[in-house]
Protein backbone atom coordinates (compact mmCIF):
# COMPACT_ATOMS: atom_id res chain seq x y z
CA UNK A 1 0.00 0.00 0.00
CA UNK A 2 1.27 3.32 -1.25
CA UNK A 3 -0.07 6.64 1.28
CA UNK A 4 1.39 10.35 -0.76
CA UNK A 5 0.60 13.71 -0.26
CA UNK A 6 -0.56 15.48 -3.15
CA UNK A 7 -1.51 19.36 -3.74
CA UNK A 8 1.17 20.66 -1.19
CA UNK A 9 0.53 24.41 0.79
CA UNK A 10 4.00 25.46 1.20
CA UNK A 11 4.70 28.32 3.51
CA UNK A 12 8.04 30.00 3.81
CA UNK A 13 10.06 31.18 7.08
CA UNK A 14 13.00 32.49 7.66
CA UNK A 15 15.28 35.42 9.62
CA UNK A 16 15.62 38.58 8.60
CA UNK A 17 19.16 38.60 9.42
CA UNK A 18 19.32 42.63 10.21
CA UNK A 19 19.39 43.97 14.03
CA UNK A 20 20.22 47.39 13.11
CA UNK A 21 17.22 47.57 10.44
CA UNK A 22 14.34 45.88 12.82
CA UNK A 23 15.11 48.36 15.37
CA UNK A 24 14.77 50.75 12.43
CA UNK A 25 11.44 49.73 11.46
CA UNK A 26 10.25 49.00 14.95
CA UNK A 27 10.84 52.95 15.31
CA UNK A 28 9.38 53.92 12.45
CA UNK A 29 6.02 51.87 12.75
CA UNK A 30 5.56 52.88 15.85
CA UNK A 31 6.06 57.26 14.87
CA UNK A 32 3.78 56.39 12.14
CA UNK A 33 1.25 54.95 14.72
CA UNK A 34 0.86 58.17 16.34
CA UNK A 35 1.95 60.51 12.89
CA UNK A 36 -0.32 59.28 10.64
CA UNK A 37 -3.67 61.06 11.47
CA UNK A 38 -5.65 59.17 8.11
CA UNK A 39 -4.60 55.97 9.37
CA UNK A 40 -5.10 56.03 12.48
CA UNK A 41 -9.38 57.68 11.62
CA UNK A 42 -9.35 54.76 8.90
CA UNK A 43 -8.95 51.92 11.93
CA UNK A 44 -11.50 53.09 13.79
CA UNK A 45 -13.66 53.77 11.50
CA UNK A 46 -13.33 49.99 10.46
CA UNK A 47 -12.90 48.80 14.02
CA UNK A 48 -9.41 47.77 13.87
CA UNK A 49 -8.06 47.86 18.02
CA UNK A 50 -5.07 49.71 16.75
CA UNK A 51 -3.31 51.03 13.49
CA UNK A 52 -3.10 50.37 9.89
CA UNK A 53 -1.13 52.72 7.34
CA UNK A 54 -3.53 49.92 4.78
CA UNK A 55 -5.69 52.52 3.78
CA UNK A 56 -3.36 55.52 4.41
CA UNK A 57 0.11 55.00 3.23
CA UNK A 58 1.27 53.73 -0.02
CA UNK A 59 4.93 55.00 -0.51
CA UNK A 60 6.81 53.41 2.32
CA UNK A 61 9.23 52.46 0.88
CA UNK A 62 9.92 55.42 -0.66
CA UNK A 63 8.71 58.09 2.29
CA UNK A 64 11.59 56.11 5.18
CA UNK A 65 15.00 54.41 3.91
CA UNK A 66 13.92 51.53 6.35
CA UNK A 67 11.54 50.68 4.54
CA UNK A 68 13.01 50.64 1.19
CA UNK A 69 15.68 48.59 2.73
CA UNK A 70 13.35 45.79 3.55
CA UNK A 71 12.18 45.61 0.56
CA UNK A 72 15.85 45.30 -0.75
CA UNK A 73 15.15 41.77 1.48
CA UNK A 74 12.17 40.79 0.72
CA UNK A 75 12.47 40.87 -3.15
CA UNK A 76 15.42 37.93 -2.26
CA UNK A 77 13.04 36.17 -0.08
CA UNK A 78 10.20 35.85 -2.24
CA UNK A 79 12.39 35.36 -5.24
CA UNK A 80 13.50 32.45 -3.32
CA UNK A 81 9.73 31.31 -2.48
CA UNK A 82 8.69 31.59 -6.61
CA UNK A 83 11.70 28.78 -7.11
CA UNK A 84 10.50 26.93 -4.51
CA UNK A 85 6.98 26.96 -5.46
CA UNK A 86 8.28 26.06 -9.12
CA UNK A 87 6.67 29.16 -10.38
CA UNK A 88 6.97 29.77 -14.53
CA UNK A 89 7.51 33.31 -14.71
CA UNK A 90 8.65 33.50 -17.90
CA UNK A 91 12.19 35.04 -16.91
CA UNK A 92 10.48 37.94 -15.14
CA UNK A 93 10.26 38.59 -11.20
CA UNK A 94 7.43 38.74 -8.87
CA UNK A 95 7.12 42.60 -8.06
CA UNK A 96 6.01 44.07 -4.39
CA UNK A 97 2.41 45.77 -4.58
CA UNK A 98 1.82 47.12 -1.38
CA UNK A 99 3.37 47.48 1.91
CA UNK A 100 1.57 48.10 5.54
CA UNK A 101 2.50 48.34 8.93
CA UNK A 102 0.03 47.03 11.47
CA UNK A 103 0.65 47.89 15.35
CA UNK A 104 -2.35 45.66 16.79
CA UNK A 105 -3.20 46.84 20.56
CA UNK A 106 -3.50 44.48 23.30
CA UNK A 107 -6.14 41.52 22.36
CA UNK A 108 -6.73 42.91 18.92
CA UNK A 109 -7.43 40.66 16.08
CA UNK A 110 -7.68 40.44 12.53
CA UNK A 111 -10.47 38.16 10.70
CA UNK A 112 -9.93 35.56 8.19
CA UNK A 113 -9.17 36.49 4.77
CA UNK A 114 -7.04 36.28 1.43
CA UNK A 115 -5.22 38.89 -0.55
CA UNK A 116 -7.24 38.50 -3.62
CA UNK A 117 -5.07 39.97 -7.27
CA UNK A 118 -1.90 39.02 -5.45
CA UNK A 119 0.49 36.00 -6.04
CA UNK A 120 2.47 36.12 -3.00
CA UNK A 121 1.98 37.70 0.67
CA UNK A 122 3.21 37.82 3.53
CA UNK A 123 4.35 39.60 6.86
CA UNK A 124 7.57 40.36 8.86
CA UNK A 125 7.24 40.34 12.46
CA UNK A 126 9.09 43.38 14.53
CA UNK A 127 7.46 42.73 17.78
CA UNK A 128 5.88 39.87 19.06
CA UNK A 129 5.27 40.12 22.59
CA UNK A 130 5.11 37.43 24.79
CA UNK A 131 0.84 36.21 24.80
CA UNK A 132 0.90 37.93 21.05
CA UNK A 133 -0.75 35.42 18.54
CA UNK A 134 1.25 34.64 15.35
CA UNK A 135 -0.63 33.90 12.42
CA UNK A 136 -3.65 30.86 12.03
CA UNK A 137 -3.54 29.18 8.29
CA UNK A 138 -6.49 27.66 7.29
CA UNK A 139 -6.61 24.15 5.18
CA UNK A 140 -7.56 25.48 1.59
CA UNK A 141 -9.59 22.46 1.25
CA UNK A 142 -11.91 23.36 4.56
CA UNK A 143 -15.04 24.04 2.57
CA UNK A 144 -14.71 21.15 0.65
CA UNK A 145 -14.80 18.74 3.42
CA UNK A 146 -18.55 18.58 4.12
CA UNK A 147 -18.76 15.68 6.46
CA UNK A 148 -15.19 14.98 7.11
CA UNK A 149 -14.94 13.88 10.49
CA UNK A 150 -12.00 16.16 12.56
CA UNK A 151 -8.58 15.57 12.92
CA UNK A 152 -6.75 13.95 15.97
CA UNK A 153 -5.67 16.14 18.52
CA UNK A 154 -1.85 14.54 17.70
CA UNK A 155 -2.49 14.48 14.11
CA UNK A 156 0.51 15.52 11.80
CA UNK A 157 0.73 19.31 10.74
CA UNK A 158 -0.03 18.77 7.24
CA UNK A 159 -3.29 16.92 8.16
CA UNK A 160 -4.53 20.04 10.56
CA UNK A 161 -7.53 22.24 9.72
CA UNK A 162 -5.48 24.44 11.19
CA UNK A 163 -2.17 25.59 11.75
CA UNK A 164 -1.05 28.08 14.00
CA UNK A 165 2.38 29.76 13.50
CA UNK A 166 4.21 31.85 16.51
CA UNK A 167 7.00 33.36 14.99
CA UNK A 168 10.09 34.93 16.62
CA UNK A 169 10.79 38.72 15.98
CA UNK A 170 12.37 39.57 13.38
CA UNK A 171 10.85 36.07 11.32
CA UNK A 172 9.52 36.36 7.65
CA UNK A 173 6.82 34.11 6.83
CA UNK A 174 5.60 33.81 2.83
CA UNK A 175 2.40 32.42 1.72
CA UNK A 176 0.50 32.08 -1.43
CA UNK A 177 -1.98 34.71 -1.77
CA UNK A 178 -4.96 32.43 -1.50
CA UNK A 179 -4.22 31.23 1.20
CA UNK A 180 -6.76 31.89 4.03
CA UNK A 181 -4.85 33.23 7.39
CA UNK A 182 -6.25 35.31 10.06
CA UNK A 183 -4.38 36.80 13.64
CA UNK A 184 -6.11 35.34 16.66
CA UNK A 185 -6.81 37.80 20.10
CA UNK A 186 -3.46 36.89 22.06
CA UNK A 187 -3.18 37.54 25.30
CA UNK A 188 0.04 39.70 25.16
CA UNK A 189 0.48 43.15 27.22
CA UNK A 190 1.73 44.96 24.66
CA UNK A 191 1.62 46.04 21.12
CA UNK A 192 2.15 43.11 18.19
CA UNK A 193 3.81 44.66 15.49
CA UNK A 194 4.33 43.59 11.78
CA UNK A 195 4.13 45.03 8.31
CA UNK A 196 2.62 42.92 5.43
CA UNK A 197 2.97 42.74 1.99
CA UNK A 198 1.79 41.71 -1.63
CA UNK A 199 4.09 40.44 -4.41
CA UNK A 200 2.40 40.32 -8.17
Amino acid sequence: MTVRSLFATRLYEAPLGDDDLLADLDQSCRMLAEDDHAGRAWSKAHGYRGYTSYASLADLPYRDPAFGDLVRHLNKHVAAFARDCAFDLGGKKLKLDSLWVNVLKPKGAHSGHIHPHSVVSGTIYIALPEGAAGLKLEDPRLPLMMAAPTRAEDAAEDLRSFVYVTPAQGTILLWESWLRHEVPAGNGKQDRISISFNYR
